[in-house]
């Protein structure tokens, strides 16, 4: 038997809607290297929607390689970023910007948020080191939104990490792979204006958010907008068909599509949350986005792997497993009533 998918946000195809944008554009010769129609309109949508005319809009074609060139591209060569040590350019992108000769200066989270008195305690540490000279030198505090573990950064939390990286002269990069669901989120008060005035740069998820691929960068900062192209280039981040993520992008912001699906995914998220809880289960982290974390004995986890696949996400006690389960655009009614059932059937 086939196994129904909740382990990712990005396991399925793409939404029917940009399918088909892409399918109606294929015909077409445009200009190359994201300098087509298509690429150009989706970042004139982009900008409108963050009230911002003067930011920079680029398209790449992942995450990784999103963050990596961004940070790489801003970092001098002795300085390193910033991150939560749950972060995912920390754990789960196989050192890529620490390759490119960047270390990862990590800091502990509550459910993967890091504090603004954290940085500012970090970077006075490395500031009043008499040998400073000999360790990395803080250059960009990084942040994602929502977290790793979903949980969501509130307005005044990031206006307060911004404040201390103006005072100490970091770049905010905030890795957006899964904004959407962020942003569409019931307890969220952030807005895309808020982001295009507090980070220095940030992403647009559109890998885990019903594109094909790619991600948009959205930079405005202008010592970061310089010459950006030439490191995309560089990085083999800069596609000769570009088109094909500008097309994507244009299909996602049309209509409101964005955010209608990622709000739906979150629903349909929130109320596994509400059944499981009713049911007694707990969870590793609050509930606020499509990610959940619950916990499960090794039986009922061993007795729904048979028909469900998670993240398996390690034991958090004697008996007791955390699996992560995620909800996005492709997610079925019926196979999330099926979920339920055989949940509480374990209770039963």
């Amino acid at each position: 038997m086939e196994l129904i998918h909740f382990e990712n946000d990005y396991s399925d195809g793409a939404h029917p809607e940009v399918l088909r944008r892409l399918v109606e554009t294929n015909g077409e010769s445009t200009a190359v290297y994201s300098e087509d129609i298509y690429c150009q309109e989706a970042a004139r949508r982009i900008l409108a929607l963050c009230q911002n005319d003067h930011a920079a809009v680029h398209f790449l074609p992942g995450g990784t390689i999103t963050n990596t060139v961004l940070i790489a591209s801003a970092l001098l060569p002795y300085q390193g970023v910033v991150s939560s040590a749950v972060g995912h350019i920390h754990v789960h992108e196989t050192g890529a910007v620490e390759a490119r000769g960047h270390k990862v200066l990590t800091l502990p989270s509550k459910d993967g948020k890091i504090a603004a008195e954290e940085i500012h305690a970090l970077y006075r540490a490395h500031t009043d080191d008499p040998n400073r000279e000999h360790t990395v030198m803080p250059g960009m505090v990084y942040l994602t939104d929502p977290t790793e573990y979903g949980a969501l950064y509130t307005r005044s939390e990031l206006a307060a990490i911004r404040d201390v990286c103006r005072r100490c002269g970091l770049y905010l990069y905030i890795d957006g792979a899964r904004l959407g669901y962020a942003l569409t989120a019931e307890k969220n008060d952030l807005t895309l204006p808020d982001l295009a005035e507090l980070a220095d740069a940030f992403s647009i998820g559109g890998t885990k958010q019903g594109a094909l691929l790619g991600e948009a960068l959205v930079i405005t900062h202008d010592a970061l907008k310089k010459n950006f192209r030439y490191a995309m280039k560089q990085s083999g981040a800069l596609l000769a068909k570009g088109r094909i993520l500008g097309v994507q992008f244009l299909a996602l912001f049309e209509n409101n599509l964005y955010f209608r699906t990622s709000a739906e995914a979150n629903r349909k998220a929130a109320r596994i949350a509400e059944e499981l809880a009713a049911l007694g289960y707990s969870f590793l982290v609050p509930p606020a986005t499509n990610q959940l974390f619950p916990v499960f004995s090794g039986r009922e986890l061993a007795e729904l792997s048979k028909k469900y696949s998670f993240c398996p996400m390690g034991r958090v006690g004697d008996d007791a497993f955390c699996v992560r389960i995620c909800t996005n655009w492709a997610t079925r009614d019926e196979d999330v009533n099926a979920l339920l059932n055989d949940i509480a059937a374990l209770r039963s």
